[in-house]
């Protein structure tokens, strides 16, 4: 990958249309898009790409419940029905498999209250969903032990829209993409450090300054403080790290057995057998990459909620720090302030359902052109009124 030909060249050196800060499944997305309308593109990174929150294994696709209706779950579910045929693309071009499977979902009920609650969302299920999708209330496991009927005593929800994928496949096929596109540069080992909006400048941590057309903060954790920053709020007002900790089991699982998710707990067979296990959720921690007793404890409700993981051995352990901005939807679109400057950033737990929507709505923000219709709850704007204490409306 190099400097794109159809770059503007000032001071003997090539602007990007667009640079963006972040390797890992949003910034890749990003990138690609852009690279597909035509844009020349420096993606850069300060290590790997996917090495930071993006680099799990759990790939777990839900829809937000059927219920109250509005922009935010409406964004969330055309983005799950559209990445079926974005990963199909993917893998045509590249060859790459991303083990992306539309499996349904699972949740165990423990109570009347909530048995009720799941027959009264079938038929807003069908309104909101469309025909292609469906939920239902069953007193039966899809499978023997998937889940265990004793932690379900009020029967399970059947849902058929999520779906799961493998994140490094994923990752892996964005890659192959871009590698053979002349108008992006990828640059590791390199972090955005501070942005000049006004002079459309950035710093990189080598110590060069790069002049861009638009710059996307896609970063993660470490694109709140830049957003911040460039929109004159302090450091940590946008937003900040969860940590999570995930598991992966060797538990020769059939891979068409749907996810299950119960009380914070998700469990997901992937293409080879192996079942993610995950995740907890911690605002405090010490070491933001270390596993310890508390993914023990995700592990042992595991295998209590689905039987054919109780002698499962565990192949890996992970845990990284997850972006979660200020009013808890993802931060996306213009800065405030910050000519030139957007954001792409925070989608807490729902990144790899809705990176490529994400994706578009700025590339159409960068082209002039129509995207897809964001939510306000999704604006720089409603967030900083979020950090303000001031009271918004999605």
């Amino acid at each position: 990958m190099g400097v794109a030909d159809n770059g503007v060249v000032r001071g003997g050196q090539a602007v990007p249309d667009l640079l963006v800060a972040g390797a890992g499944v949003a910034g890749l997305w990003l990138t690609l898009k852009a690279a597909r309308a035509g844009l020349s593109v420096m993606l850069v990174d300060p290590g790997t790409p996917g090495c930071g929150a993006s680099g799990g294994f759990l790939g777990a696709l839900m829809p937000h419940s059927p219920e109250r209706w509005n922009g935010k779950k409406d964004f969330q579910f055309r983005a799950l029905v559209d990445l079926e045929d974005e990963v199909a693309r993917l893998e045509s071009e590249t060859g790459t498999r991303c083990g992306y499977r539309r499996v349904g979902r699972i949740l165990p009920l423990t109570s009347e209250r909530g048995r009720s609650a799941a027959i009264d969302q079938i038929a807003e299920a069908r309104t909101n969903w469309g025909a292609g999708f469906s939920q239902e209330v069953s007193h039966a496991p899809v499978r023997s032990g998937w889940p265990d009927m004793l932690r379900a005593p009020h029967g399970v929800v059947h849902e058929t829209l999520s779906a799961r994928l493998s994140p490094p496949g994923l990752l892996g096929a964005l890659l192959a993409s871009l590698a053979v596109m002349p108008n992006v540069d990828l640059r590791v080992g390199t972090a955005v450090m501070d942005v000049t909006p006004g002079e459309h400048k950035a710093r990189l941590s080598d110590g060069s300054v790069v002049t861009y057309g638009h710059i996307a903060l896609a970063s993660g954790v470490g694109a709140f403080p830049l957003i911040a920053r460039a929109a004159g709020l302090p450091a940590g007002a946008l937003g900040g790290g969860v940590k999570g900790q995930a598991a992966l089991l060797d538990a020769e699982a059939s891979p068409d057995l749907p996810l299950v998710y119960h009380d914070g707990v998700y469990v997901l067979v992937h293409d080879n057998g192996h079942v993610a296990v995950g995740s907890t959720s911690e605002r405090d921690y010490d070491d933001p990459v270390s596993t310890d007793t508390q993914l023990d404890e995700i592990v042992a409700r595991a295998r209590k909620l689905c039987p054919v993981l109780k002698h499962a051995p565990v192949l890996r352990r992970w845990a990284g720090v997850r972006p979660r901005a200020i009013g808890r939807d993802p931060m996306l679109g213009p800065v405030p302030g910050a000519p030139g400057v957007l954001a792409m950033a925070g989608g807490f737990k729902i990144s790899f359902g809705i990176a490529h929507r994400m994706a578009d709505c700025v590339v159409a923000e960068v082209t002039g052109t129509k995207g897809p219709e964001m939510p306000h709850s999704f604006s720089v704007e409603y967030h900083a009124a979020k950090a303000a204490g001031k009271t918004v409306t999605g």
